[in-house]
């Protein structure tokens, strides 16, 4: 059986409630479930609002109570098989007499997955697919990060037209525009670790917190890591109370990420310097490239990225261009590139 125009348009809704405004983006899917009843009106609608709260279903299932018997649970994601902070919602779809459920995305969790099959054996009617491709756009980089065991990572720096993120004098304020330091800090606020290496923090002394158009901080920060073997003044600004922080003492970004991914991180926002960008650019561990470029020119200066052991141009590194922005209402007419990397 084929789904539905009510059921294509209860997961349109399904999709919009999981993209509640104020919904965390991690660690958990966002996810929305809207029940209809057989003559395709809706009967009840949920979302999960966060980690320990209710999921979708069981949040859709409460609002219906007696009402969700022999309905349709659209899900944007197959229901859980799982007892965690909260029991599995396929059994809470099986025990509330739920006749049929339709989801988009198929749970990559495999600690979660298996509720198909559960709702199967109860003798319930399961369509998976149903705008599949939207459910994982919206919970892309969750999706990316349970697919390979670590977090996605996005690479953000800003340059000049030759490629110098600083002058021969080592001054790097201001290549970047305040339009574009504005935009910058509402990307940090889409990851939940803010990286960078011992010598940024040395050096630059970064306070790595998300503030708002005013320069207020936000009232929920990304962890800020720092990466690196050597030992840092803990009077360094990254160490302050402001936000939580990590001191990864390792060289190897599998191992930093592999750390990051334990404690529940998905989405990491790669601020360090040349020295860190081209080590996870060589090991083929940037998912993401956001770059701010000036239109100035410099000369001479540290470039963007260090030595990537390229030396003739048939192995140069060519990202994909996803998308090119001149940044709203920058006098200095800053550009903003995103770029898919391929693998070098």
């Amino acid at each position: 059986m084929t789904s539905t125009a009510a059921e294509q348009a209860a997961m349109r809704r399904a999709l919009a409630l999981a993209a509640t405004p104020g919904v965390p983006l991690g660690p958990n899917p966002r996810v929305g479930c809207v029940l209809l009843g057989a003559d395709g009106t809706t009967v009840a609608e949920g979302y999960h609002r966060g980690a320990g709260t209710a999921h979708a279903e069981a949040d859709a299932l409460a609002r219906a109570g007696d009402r969700a018997a022999g309905t349709t649970a659209v899900v944007t994601l197959e229901p859980c098989n799982h007892t965690g902070r909260t029991g599995p919602c396929a059994q809470a779809l099986v025990s509330a007499g739920v006749r049929r459920v339709v989801f988009a995305q198929a749970d990559p969790n495999p600690a979660a997955a298996g509720g198909a099959d559960t709702l199967r054996a109860a003798g319930i009617e399961v369509e998976s697919g149903l705008l599949a491709d939207q459910a994982r756009e919206l919970n892309r980089v969750w999706t990316f990060a349970v697919d390979h065991g670590r977090p996605f990572v996005t690479w953000k720096f800003a340059t000049t037209l030759d490629g110098r993120s600083a002058a021969a004098d080592g001054t790097s304020r201001w290549v970047s525009s305040k339009a574009s330091r504005l935009d910058t800090h509402r990307l940090r606020a889409l990851c939940d670790v803010m990286l960078v290496g011992t010598n940024t923090v040395a050096v630059d002394d970064p306070l790595l917190t998300v503030r708002d158009g005013q320069d207020r901080p936000l009232a929920v920060q990304p962890l800020r890591a720092v990466m690196g073997e050597r030992d840092l003044d803990p009077g360094r600004r990254i160490f302050n109370g402001d936000a939580e922080s990590v001191h990864l003492r390792t060289r190897d970004p599998r191992e930093a990420l592999a750390e990051l991914y334990a404690r529940d991180h998905q989405h990491v926002f790669l601020e360090g310097g040349p020295t860190l960008a081209a080590a996870f650019l060589q090991a083929g561990l940037v998912d993401e490239i956001v770059v701010y470029v000036a239109p100035m020119l410099l000369g001479a200066g540290r470039s963007a990225v260090a030595d990537l052991g390229i030396t003739t141009i048939t192995d140069a590194f060519r990202p994909r261009v996803t998308d090119i922005t001149v940044l709203e209402d920058d006098p200095e007419h800053n550009v903003r590139l995103t770029l898919a990397p391929e693998r070098i």
